[in-house]
């Protein structure tokens, strides 16, 4: 059995909520898929906040890669911890004015009026894996449906090819076939690259789309329970 990639044992963390934030055990190996099922908007950002090593636990301890996000020493070791993760999430900021190709270069260049050759060519390869139609390529993210924005965000968050990938209520603001049919796209690309995933929602119809195990949260202990493989919306894989 390959080592865990991410492990939380005993956290605690206040965050001004009715509650503290408490997760019991949660671990997490190279290529698996886990959808965590329970979390909120807001116990879901700081639970990306911690295992990014953004902010640091009250209580317990979070390894990702093998090291304490405790021992993390400066800026720059955090940032290079931070690469290894693809955030998809609502608060990650879009210029809206922009273009999807512009949005999606940002990570490879500064210079986006226009994008160098190079930069949009790995956009415009972002943009076609993540399923976006090439009609939207050339148009400001402004005018994007839901789906649309959070294919867009999708790319951005692989753009840096990230080993686990993380996502903050991604079907937030979808249908359920819109939620199906991004879920199985995007376990599809997971596993194409090797990626491990991580769903916060409160979807559970999504968590089983895009992931292989389903976790429901028990918020008073921390505790997560396993609720059977992800078998639903088979008929969006194909």
């Amino acid at each position: 059995m390959t080592p865990p990639i991410l492990e939380l044992s005993n956290v605690t963390k206040d965050y001004r909520g009715l509650r503290p934030l408490r997760i019991q055990t949660l671990i997490l190996r190279e290529g698996e898929s886990v959808a965590l099922v329970g979390l909120d908007q807001l116990s879901a950002e700081v639970f990306v906040n911690l295992v990014t090593g953004a902010t640091l636990p009250d209580a317990g301890h979070i390894v990702t890669f093998g090291r304490s996000t405790r021992d993390i020493g400066d800026s720059a070791e955090w940032l290079s911890l931070v690469d290894r993760f693809g955030i998809v999430s609502g608060r990650a900021v879009l210029l809206e004015t922009l273009t999807v190709l512009q949005n999606l270069a940002m990570p490879f260049t500064l210079e986006i009026e226009p994008p160098p050759d190079d930069a949009k060519r790995q956009a415009s390869g972002l943009a076609h894996e993540v399923g976006l139609p090439e009609s939207t390529w050339e148009r400001p993210i402004a005018t994007l449906n839901a789906d649309s924005r959070v294919r867009l965000r999708l790319g951005r968050g692989l753009a840096l090819n990230p080993a686990v990938l993380i996502l903050e209520h991604a079907s937030a603001g979808l249908s359920a076939e819109e939620a199906g049919v991004l879920g199985a796209d995007i376990r599809a690309i997971a596993r194409r690259r090797g990626a491990s995933v991580v769903a916060a929602t409160v979807d559970e119809a999504f968590g089983r789309a895009v992931a292989d195990r389903i976790l429901k949260w028990e918020p008073a202990t921390g505790r997560f329970t396993e609720q059977g493989a992800g078998r639903w919306f088979r008929r969006w894989l194909g």
